[in-house]
């Protein structure tokens, strides 16, 4: 990280913590101890990031090492109170500018001081009950979630095929071999007849997580497992990334497509590359024509996809169905209004875009800090089942 950049981030920061503990401390007029462990508390979450962002490559969303723990969890609650306290000072700000454009006396000291601490109070206290119920979402065993999706085309024959998809696992800073082992055996355990991994495996170098991931050798579905790239294996080496879980046994789909037969009844399964991986060069992309170039029409085709949005063109080109991540369901409340936002509406659940069938699985994961709120993490059994 460059001088400049790590001064931007440490200003950043340090402007953010002033703002809180004047609006905690400052402006709340607390004395003695109270005013000793707030400060201490508002240092205590901003420390590690300002530490985390001069010496980490990227800042706090890419750390690793003792300090992902405690920089994460004071990340997700420095930013939560901060929402809070902007969202609370605007209110307060149109209060204040209808009494003045009505002439109302001023409020006393007394009453503004009150009301500084009842609504920096309230904030704090809600926020550190979403980040302490959050992080028993995150940390809780994914359930399964059964999808049955009725596939206009699929054959009688393979009505009751499951895939089991896993996606968004961002194994990594606080995330390790322990769950990647025990989700590869719960999945065996499922005995799909096929495994999608649908991206957002790592959030490290090969080198870094080579051990992490070696469970994943152990995957085991009859008709293969398969994975397709998300944004962040474009962050930390995607070639040997690709590479690698290869050399697991692991079928790399990058915009091509395979039959998957049984007997003689079929559909294909369609892969494509992350929607932004354009933007990194190296002849990455995605590219749904020559993934589904030559297709036989009759057959039903099942798409992996990692960002929902993409959606759009696999209707285009008449996809039965897509198998999309990326958004975590939103993760924290309230940033499902952004990732929402992002892709177009397309947050968690199922979707249909004219012709194609998309399901968007939560992920059974985690990005940052160990936090879920409000979209719990989920293992996704697609059960494909063919028209009465």
């Amino acid at each position: 990280m460059s001088v400049t950049s790590a001064l931007i981030g440490v200003s950043l920061f340090g402007g953010i913590a002033y703002y809180e503990w004047r609006r905690l401390v400052h402006d709340t007029h607390l004395r003695g101890a109270p005013r000793v462990v707030a400060t201490v508390a508002i240092g205590a979450a901003v420390a590690p990031m300002i530490i985390a962002n001069v010496l980490g490559p990227g800042g706090p969303p890419n750390l690793s090492g003792p300090l992902a723990w405690p920089a994460f969890l004071g990340w997700v609650l420095f930013a939560l109170v901060f929402l809070g306290l902007v969202g609370v000072d605007v209110a307060r700000l149109g209060v204040w500018t209808g009494r003045r454009l009505g002439r109302s006396a001023p409020m006393d000291p007394a009453r503004r001081q009150a009301l500084a601490r009842i609504t920096g109070g309230a904030v704090t206290t809600l926020v550190v009950a979403e980040v302490g119920a959050g992080m028993v979402g995150a940390l809780r065993e994914a359930p399964v979630v059964d999808v049955p999706i009725t596939l206009a085309r699929l054959p009688r024959a393979l009505d009751g095929f499951t895939i089991v998809q896993l996606t968004d696992l961002h194994v990594g800073a606080t995330i390790g071999r322990d769950l990647v082992a025990s989700l590869v055996a719960r999945i065996n355990a499922l005995a799909p007849d096929l495994i999608a991994l649908t991206g957002d495996l790592v959030d490290g170098s090969v080198d870094e997580l080579r051990d992490d991931l070696a469970p994943l050798a152990g995957l085991r579905a009859p008709h293969g497992v398969y994975f397709v790239t998300g944004n962040h294996e474009y962050y930390v080496g995607v070639e040997a990334w690709i590479a690698h879980l290869t050399s697991l046994g692991i079928r790399v789909l990058r915009n091509e497509r395979v039959p998957i037969t049984r007997g003689d009844a079929g559909f294909d399964l369609a892969g494509i590359d992350d929607h932004d991986a354009t933007s990194h060069g190296r002849g990455h992309g995605p590219d749904l024509v020559a993934a589904l170039a030559g297709r036989d029409p009759t057959r039903a085709v099942v798409l992996l996809a990692h960002q929902p949005r993409q959606v759009r063109a696999a209707a285009l080109h008449d996809v039965d169905l897509q198998l999309s991540g990326h958004t975590h369901g939103g993760q924290v409340w309230p940033w499902h209004y952004l990732a929402a936002l992002q892709q177009g509406g397309l947050l968690a659940g199922r979707y249909r875009e004219g012709p194609t069938e998309l399901y968007v699985s939560r992920g059974a994961g985690y990005w940052g800090p160990p936090v879920r709120f409000a979209a719990p993490s989920e293992l996704t059994r697609v059960i494909l089942r063919a028209p009465a």
